[in-house]
């Protein structure tokens, strides 16, 4: 397990920690990502009424390194990957078997992490974690029901991602 690339919690950067893992190297900063919710609150601030608002806070990035769900789906586009919620009609063959999916991200309050299929097994990559933690298939269904009924947020990440050495 020593070739998993895995990010410990480094202050509030779940986020990226979770990216990162995910993604196995080091492919974004926590400038990156806030550079991301900036370009998207700006966007977002387009569409609202055309009259001046002031500063309004950002919805995407925090002073203590919370990103929004729209920070990490911009910044898996570029690797042509896609977050789809995980209760959505598009999952329901995922949800039956959960094991056909090649990777889950998931986010509770502020707290990020992601979940995925290296080789033929399956990671819990959590920053939270002292290392990756294996999951088997079946422990993959139980693990995400109990992730569910804490009230994380689940969603599919859709896409191949690139191998790694592990």
């Amino acid at each position: 397990m020593e070739k998993i690339f895995h990010e410990k919690q480094e202050g509030s950067l779940c986020a990226q920690h979770c990216l990162n893992s995910l993604l196995q190297g080091h492919y974004f900063t926590a400038v990156d990502l806030a550079d991301l919710g900036r370009q998207l609150d700006f966007a977002e601030r387009g569409h609202l009424l055309k009259e001046d608002l002031g500063e309004l806070p950002s919805g995407n990035v925090d002073d203590h390194g919370f990103f929004s769900v729209q920070v990490l789906s911009n910044a898996l586009k570029v690797f042509n990957l896609e977050l789809v919620p995980y209760n959505s009609e598009a999952c329901k063959n995922v949800r039956q078997n959960p094991v056909e999916a090649n990777a889950y991200i998931c986010n509770h309050e502020q707290h990020w992490l992601s979940l995925r299929k290296i080789g033929l097994q399956w990671f819990n990559l959590d920053s939270l974690l002292a290392s990756p933690r294996l999951v088997s298939d079946t422990y993959l269904s139980l693990l995400l029901e109990q992730l569910r009924q804490e009230g994380y947020s689940i969603f599919v990440v859709n896409g191949v991602l690139e191998q790694c050495e592990a």
